[in-house]
């Protein structure tokens, strides 16, 4: 399974990998194959439906990565203070970037 994260989860026991950044091409290239979204903020996903092209639905879920699970992770370069609810053309413009989280085993 792949998901879209908006932060790098490790919710179980096991061994991960988390490279990157990842050029933006080849997470379009990945996100094109399928994925489940856990992108639970509007504004978030409105945004990273521009950019990537692609519809990302706004879906507040937990997930669990099993063995083998892949989660191309959207990360944001700086923390917001408390409280922050941020408009997409102030989300544009934050340092961000993309990450591929991978549970081995």
């Amino acid at each position: 399974m792949r998901y879209l994260l908006n932060s790098p989860v490790v919710t179980d026991y096991g061994l991960y990998r988390f490279r990157g950044p990842i050029p933006l091409e080849e997470i379009r290239s990945l996100l094109r194959q399928g994925f489940v979204s856990a992108i639970g903020h509007e504004t978030t996903a409105l945004h990273l439906s521009e950019l990537l092209g692609l519809p990302v639905p706004r879906n507040r879920q937990a997930v669990r990565l099993d063995p083998g699970d892949q989660a191309v992770v959207f990360r944001l370069l700086e923390r917001l203070p408390e409280g922050t609810l941020l408009d997409v053309l102030a989300l544009k413009r934050l340092p961000q970037e993309f990450g591929l989280l991978e549970r081995l085993e």
